[in-house]
């Protein structure tokens, strides 16, 4: 599944870290919550869709969150192709297809932090990965996103 990722979703998910409010778990949530609407909507829906996010009185964030949430995801948008080009070849007996959408994103993300992000070690990212499966997932998620995480470390 590989995306083009036109210069137009760059004026939603652009930005610099300048500060922030929420704790990284909560920041980590909320770029699922985003990193989830791409299964659902175009590249180039993508900035209405940040906009329409951050108006919702639920996803309310600071300046600062909102671009550090920002950032990351379009880090992670830009990697996108690689890093599903990676589950698919680390998830035995499984294609991204084949995967539910809410486990792909938290695997997504996670394999993000695993691979590309220096700052977060590895073991946080598979556990808040498994935090986020418990949440939003399904009675099995955690343990199949754990399963699939392991493999990258």
């Amino acid at each position: 599944m590989e995306q083009d990722f036109p210069a137009v979703f760059f004026l939603c998910c652009g930005g610099r870290i300048t500060g922030d409010k929420m704790g990284r778990r909560e920041q980590r949530e909320q770029i699922f919550k985003l990193l989830f609407r791409v299964e659902f909507n175009t590249i180039e829906e993508m900035p209405e869709q940040c906009r329409l996010f951050f108006e919702d009185e639920e996803n309310t964030a600071s300046a600062g969150d909102e671009e550090y949430i920002r950032e990351k995801l379009n880090r992670i948008l830009e990697k996108l192709p690689e890093i599903d080009q990676m589950i698919s070849t680390t998830a035995k007996g499984w294609t991204i297809d084949r995967m539910g959408k809410v486990e792909l994103t938290i695997i997504r993300l996670a394999v993000y932090e695993i691979r590309f992000d220096e700052n977060i070690p590895d073991s946080v990212a598979i556990n808040e990965a498994v935090e986020l499966a418990k949440k939003f997932g399904q009675d099995e998620s955690s343990g199949f996103v754990n399963g699939v995480l392991a493999r990258f470390v």
